[in-house]
């Protein structure tokens, strides 16, 4: 769905984007993250034909950034980091006049502003002015905005940040509703949780392409796969087992529990349980260590900074 080849963007001196090439296939959702100033906005301002790129390439559908813009802004939806509202109009009124833009007809714009003010919750307030909404409203009706046209590929731009707990998780489980319906998400975000859950890979940014791959193997890539086998004791018998099998580094005691790193965890822990149940073992449970996307985040960030 989208395609990025050396992608480029200066402003004076300042070099927001730097040779980024990225693909993004149809129906998945890629997290975007990055620090402040990374270039996330600005790529994804790129991308929706916003601004023009300094150099580089890229293709929204098949359609190229900079000479199909009017195309591609037909078939993309986006929400930036504040919601841009009128004010002044109610939120029905808001809806139909993007829907407008969009070049809906009467008929199909009244029912695309319903059925997404209708699935947000915010049907029964259509007629009040959007300056009366809270802030979790206005970014319900700026996601209705980036929607009423049924865009193939969406921009979501921190569409959490700063709402109160209930509002971003509304927010959360309707992005999750989209991704069920196959659509191709970009998402930027600060919130790291967020990303883990909703992303189906992630990419990490700082001016230029950092890494990018599903959250677990990023983790696993940076800090490799280890087994934890949680035991009632363990026991001289239990680690000289563990240590013959010959599958595993030297084992780490923690308590009651053996850290284990494996290559390949799927095929090589029946083994391994195995020869410890033999050894006489207790194993009370078995699982993989995870590493949180922050700390792979943190890592490859601190990485970058420091190459």
């Amino acid at each position: 769905m989208i395609k990025i080849e050396n992608l480029t963007k200066r402003f004076g001196d300042n070099v927001a984007v730097e040779g980024l090439s990225l693909e993004v296939g149809e129906g998945e959702v890629l997290g975007l993250l990055g620090p402040n100033g990374a270039g996330k906005t600005t790529t994804v301002r790129m991308l929706a034909c916003l601004i023009a790129p300094t150099s580089g390439r890229a293709t929204i559908g098949g359609l190229q950034v900079g000479r199909d813009d009017h195309q591609i802004r037909g078939i993309v939806g986006i929400l930036t980091e504040s919601p841009g509202l009128y004010e002044k109009l109610s939120a029905q009124q808001n809806l139909d006049y993007f829907a407008r833009l969009y070049g809906l007809d009467e008929e199909t714009r009244a029912k695309q502003v319903e059925k997404y003010l209708r699935i947000l919750g915010l049907w029964e307030r259509r007629r009040e002015l959007v300056s009366g909404f809270s802030k979790g409203m206005k970014q319900k009706i700026a996601i209705a905005r980036a929607l009423v046209h049924e865009p193939r590929l969406l921009f979501l731009d921190e569409p959490t940040s700063a709402l109160d707990p209930e509002s971003a998780r509304t927010v959360r489980d309707f992005v999750e509703e989209l991704r069920g319906q196959g659509r191709t998400i970009l998402l930027c975000t600060h919130n790291l949780d967020e990303a883990e859950r909703l992303c189906d890979r992630v990419a990490i940014v700082k001016q230029r392409l950092i890494r990018v791959d599903t959250p677990s193997r990023l983790g696993s890539d940076l800090y490799g796969r280890r087994v934890e086998v949680q035991l009632r004791e363990v026991t001289e018998a239990v680690l000289a087992a563990v240590e013959r099998l010959g599958i595993a580094g030297q084992p780490r005691v923690e308590g009651q529990k053996l850290s284990i790193a494996l290559q390949d965890p799927e095929r090589q822990n029946p083994a391994l349980v195995r020869a410890i149940v033999e050894a006489g073992g207790e194993v009370q449970f078995v699982a993989e260590q995870r590493h949180s996307l922050e700390e792979v985040y943190l890592q490859l960030v601190r990485e970058a900074r420091e190459s």
